[in-house]
């Protein structure tokens, strides 16, 4: 995650706010968009919550008191009234109802720091003490940093790294929380400094990621005694009930509970899902259940029970990963099975219960290895392949049936010609080098194209490339429109011009990497020719949307005269947004540029759906065009809004 500096400015806030709305006026849509954002940001708001809460708490109790504040931010129709809440961004905007309950997290939160009158309901956890996994040096001294500063300012911190707000929304946010002074506390979490952002999100903070160990075993051996004494008691006289019966005599024998059943057949490996082999050609659903089980151990019973077991149960040394927002709950009916076999000396398992992907691995010498990938509504491309091995710098994909042939190229280079993809017969390919991680250099990038059968759709073929997860992710590319409203719809990023697209903004995809990313589409949305009759420039916006539904977009600018393989300059971020898609086309971006006389001009673009640009500042200028240049001193304060056709301003997007 990109470290945000303390001197940043804010992704803009759209004309008009939320107004306080008195809760017996809350609809039951309300409450439901409001639970919708408790479920799909439950992770992050237990990690607010936690940050928040006092450490003097203990860590086994300050976790289940997370856990607890946020089960319990939903809101009722019954109260009073609630508090005004800063609106989400029309850029980066989150979805309906999650600044309600984050400041309902902060307040509960908050109150934590008081001693209470009464203890809140927590989590039960019997025999169990639950803590975050330890970090390093690092994370260590920001724990205590941390500790040496008051709930508020813990909340300003939570709020400034992690939620990313700037420093006008985090005062906002805390004085609606209730703080008395909340532009001391934001001065405190901007006194943190750089790096605190990243170490934020590393196990150390994370209350969802928590280690389990013992209570105390003497005094719970000692509970124990006198709880089966007593239940000895209640069986003897419950035995002499039976024995004495009924007027219709004993009763009859305990039918075994639905549910129990259920999980035991889930794990049964005799009732593994089998597609049959040509189940892709004759069906209208193209996804992972057209997938017929490969490999030479698909038939082994006893690898596919203990890969079922171990999924119901992973042990303590069981290494289990999952990528963002995925569940990694045992099965509740008998998944499918799309794979079983050796891969580079590890013998891999894979199965799909219809929502999710699992990868069973048994590494030589090592513990077993489960790896989960959300998978739900995949189609023809995004279930054209998985990853099925991995190595350092190296991984090799297991391709859908219905995939004919396999090509490989570098999308820096896209005037170099394809190379052939060797796949065995079980589906596996050869080996492809992996792109470069967050923070390496980035000399090449690495993407696979699969060709479908004619048997399922005529002449297509799509590109995949791998960001860390289970799935690789389908590239596409959105041509400039012709001024239309709308962004023209994503097509596969194959042609020339999508493959020069991508050649200058694939570097940019780094910043996915592990974030369950399920499709990142290139969009043109604007061109532009350049002061002092410079060449043309382009503006790209890279959207990226994940498995969970929230999409992160990237602006990227780029100058055609400094040719294909040099990387576009990234000019704002958003997360968690709708823009760049059908459902948010307006989007604007800015950046300050230098022609070669040596002057500076601000450049700014917007979509076709921006009926024009304004700006104010030390220079003000308005246009009715999408694209605009004014000639600007280096560091002059300038802001850009694009006007759209209600009247309604857009700011661009910043970084």
């Amino acid at each position: 995650m990109a470290v945000p500096s303390p001197t940043r400015s804010a992704d803009p806030i759209p004309e008009g706010r939320f107004h306080a709305m008195p809760m017996d006026e809350r609809t039951r849509a309300d409450v439901e968009r409001a639970e919708a954002a408790i479920v799909e940001h439950y992770p992050r708001l237990v990690r607010l919550a936690h940050l928040v809460l006092p450490p003097a708490m203990g860590r086994h109790r300050r976790v289940l008191t997370a856990h607890g504040i946020v089960q319990r931010a939903l809101p009722s129709t019954s109260r009073e009234r609630a508090r005004a809440v800063l609106p989400g961004q029309r850029g980066p905007r989150p979805e309906p109802g999650y600044p309600l309950v984050r400041a309902r997290v902060l307040e509960l939160a908050l109150a934590q720091a008081k001693p209470p009158r009464w203890r809140s309901p927590l989590p039960v956890v019997w025999g169990l003490r639950l803590f975050p996994r330890a970090g390093g040096a690092d994370e260590l001294a920001l724990d205590q940093a941390l500790s040496a500063l008051d709930a508020p300012a813990r909340a300003a911190v939570a709020l400034w790294h992690l939620e990313e707000l700037d420093e006008d929304e985090v005062v906002a946010v805390l004085g609606a929380a209730g703080v008395a002074d909340p532009g001391a506390a934001q001065r405190a979490a901007v006194a943190l400094g750089p790096g605190t952002a990243a170490l934020l999100n590393s196990g150390e903070f994370d209350p969802c990621t928590v280690q389990a160990r013992p209570t105390d075993l003497l005094r719970r051996r000692q509970g124990r005694r006198v709880a089966i004494a007593g239940a000895a008691v209640l069986t003897a006289g419950a035995a002499l009930l039976a024995a004495v019966g009924g007027p219709d005599g004993p009763p009859p024998p305990a039918r075994p509970d639905p549910a129990t059943v259920r999980a035991r057949q889930a794990l049964d490996p005799q009732r593994l899902v089998r597609a049959p082999d040509d189940a892709w050609a004759d069906t209208s659903r193209v996804d992972f259940t057209a997938w017929s089980p490969r490999g030479e151990y698909a038939g082994d019973t006893a690898l596919l029970g203990r890969a079922l077991r171990v999924w119901g149960a992973p042990g303590p040394d069981v290494r289990v990963t999952a990528a963002d927002g995925t569940s990694t709950r045992p099965p509740d009916q008998p998944p499918r099975l799309l794979y079983g076999g050796v891969i580079d000396g590890v013998t891999v398992v894979v199965l799909h219960d219809g929502d999710r992907l699992v990868r069973y691995a048994e590494p030589e010498g090592r513990p077993a290895e489960l790896e989960f990938a959300r998978v739900d509504n995949a189609d023809l491309t995004t279930a054209g392949a998985l990853v099925i091995g991995r190595g350092t710098g190296w991984m090799r994909y297991l391709i859908a049936p219905w995939i004919t042939d396999t090509t490989t190229r570098d999308l820096l280079r896209p005037g170099t010609p394809e190379k052939v993809l060797h796949v065995a017969p079980d589906g596996v390919t050869d080996r492809i080098a992996e792109p470069p991680a967050p923070g390496a250099a980035c000399g090449r990038w690495p993407v696979t194209r699969l060709h479908s059968s004619a048997r399922v759709t005529a002449r297509h073929s799509f590109l995949l490339t791998d960001l860390g997860d289970l799935t690789p992710v389908h590239l596409t590319y959105g041509p400039a429109t012709g001024g239309g409203p709308t962004a023209a719809p994503p097509a596969e990023a194959t042609t020339p011009t999508a493959l020069l697209s991508w050649a200058r903004t694939a570097c940019s995809l780094r910043q996915e990497r592990g974030a369950g990313v399920r499709s990142v589409n290139n969009w043109v949305y604007a061109r532009q020719r350049l002061p002092e009759g410079g060449a043309a420039a382009t503006w790209t916006c890279s959207r990226a949307d994940t498995w969970r539904g929230p999409g992160r977009v990237t602006v990227q600018f780029h100058q055609a005269a400094a040719g294909p393989a040099r990387p576009a300059r990234t000019v704002g971020r958003a997360r968690d947004t709708a823009a760049c898609s059908p459902y948010g086309p307006e989007v604007v971006g800015e950046t300050r540029w230098r022609a070669g006389s040596g002057h500076w001009y601000l450049l700014a673009a917007g979509s076709s759906a921006v009926r024009g640009l304004d700006v104010t500042g030390a220079v003000r200028r308005t246009t009715h065009d999408t694209t605009l240049a004014v000639a600007v001193p280096a560091n002059a304060p300038v802001k850009v809004a694009g006007v759209l056709p209600s009247g309604g301003l857009l700011h661009a997007m910043r970084r």
